[in-house]
């Protein structure tokens, strides 16, 4: 999918809404138990009562890969699902992926050709050479941590390397790499008061922004120093869309919750035209 689709879709549903399908047995309604693919037939609901509301769906893998096989198969099915009914919805594996060249060639085509996402998560450590190989693919995207919502962001993102903080160190760095216009960028919504110097260094690109709802985050104030003029941003809902309720009205509690972060979506766009 390319970015000019994404931004067509966000405008359609007037919507930034990203959910994340970060499935978990031990947490979905336990009628689903009995069910040949529990987890898939939790997405599938999931993803019939909420598509109306959102413009793109987040799968984390380790949530898959912690079943083994049957794990992986539940998120083929998934993607596979998203793609057949629903292509203009942007999809995201959520893998944090990240190795030397080859390495990352071969999550490249896995995901992308084989699984057909439109974008996964990958770590910069390793710089250019683990991320070039991602961003080879013309209409896929690669969303690189820039600064994340967890606690420990703190350790390594925020610190100095000479004059400058890591993270905006990397968003520097990687506007050079070959095929940059493919990047997209995580940051995380409880450090919503770093989004304007954010916008200062990649003022065009798009934002992956964890967070929001049951981290804390904050959408209007992410809205406030994050949004540009092509919105730019995906916000992320995880837990508070997919567990609104571990009975047999699951879907409906989702569509719910996700209904009330479109209206307050709708209404911050509606604010600024």
């Amino acid at each position: 999918m390319t970015t000019d689709q994404l931004i067509s879709e966000i405008k359609k549903k007037k919507s930034f809404l990203c959910v994340g399908l970060d499935v978990d047995l031990d947490k979905i309604p336990e009628f689903l138990l009995k069910e040949e693919d529990p987890i898939f037939s939790f997405n599938k609901a999931i993803i019939d009562a909420t598509h109306q509301f959102a413009v793109a769906y987040k799968p984390n893998t380790a949530f898959y890969e912690a079943y083994g096989l049957k794990g992986w198969k539940s998120l083929e099915k998934t993607i596979n699902y998203l793609n057949e009914n629903y292509p203009e919805i942007f999809t995201i594996a959520d893998a944090k992926r990240g190795d030397i060249g080859n390495t990352s060639s071969r999550y490249a085509k896995a995901f992308f050709e084989d699984l057909g996402f439109d974008s996964i998560t990958v770590a910069p450590y390793m710089g250019k050479d683990s991320i070039e190989p991602f961003l080879a693919f013309e209409n896929n995207h690669t969303i690189l941590l820039a600064l994340t919502s967890n606690e420990g962001a703190f350790d390594f993102q925020t610190q100095k390397v000479g004059n400058q903080e890591l993270y905006k160190n990397v968003l520097e760095t990687s506007k050079n790499w070959k095929n940059s216009q493919n990047l997209m960028y995580v940051v995380g919504a409880t450090k919503a008061e770093y989004f304007a110097e954010i916008r200062i260094i990649i003022p065009n690109s798009f934002l992956l922004v964890p967070g929001v709802g049951a981290q804390g985050g904050n959408l209007n104030d992410v809205c406030k120093y994050g949004m540009n003029e092509d919105v730019g941003l995906l916000i992320n809902s995880s837990r508070g869309i997919i567990y609104a309720s571990k009975g047999k009205n699951f879907a409906e509690a989702a569509a719910l919750e996700a209904e009330k972060l479109q209206i307050e979506m709708k209404t911050i766009l509606d604010g600024i035209r």
